[in-house]
């Protein structure tokens, strides 16, 4: 019979983001993991709060919103870096189910075990090195259409 954070290893396991830990490494995450499910139109996290923790998005959609009006459509790196604040809210655009992580216990075995943390931080890094891509993709589009933002465009740096 297994554990529960056996199971929730299992569970870590089948997630893209996560493909090819060592069973070490996804019995930490496991450890700092719970199952979440929220709701169409349920808010996940609120610009200005206190980024303490992760998700992975196992089903659903998310909608990223902005008090500026500009809003990059790809986030999730806030709980990693100071100040550990969100930078933007982010709500269900149709049921969610997702694995939470407690961000600050996460970054605790990423600083404690360099090998966990060297691992889970190339992987967050590709994703961070992909969407930066995206925003750059879209400012070079922008550029051939004169310099002009569409609704729902944002510019990142």
């Amino acid at each position: 019979m297994e554990t529960p954070i056996e199971r929730m290893a299992s569970r870590l396991a089948r997630h893209p983001f996560l493909t090819g830990m060592n069973r070490r490494q996804l019995a930490l995450l496991a450890d700092c993991a719970m199952a979440v499910q929220f709701t169409k139109g349920e808010v996940i996290f609120r610009e200005g709060d206190p980024a303490d923790r992760f998700y992975l998005i196992e089903t659903g959609k998310v909608r990223l919103e902005s008090s500026s009006g500009l809003c990059d459509s790809h986030s999730g790196w806030s709980w990693m870096f100071p100040p550990h604040t969100w930078t933007y809210t982010a709500r269900a655009v149709e049921p969610i189910t997702a694995i939470f992580f407690y961000g600050t216990t996460l970054r605790e075995y990423c600083e404690n075990d360099h090998s966990f943390g060297y691992e889970f931080l190339k992987r967050m890094s590709f994703v961070i090195y992909q969407r930066l891509q995206a925003a750059r993709n879209r400012v070079l589009n922008m550029q051939d259409r004169g310099g002009t933002l569409q609704a729902g465009e944002a510019v990142a740096a």
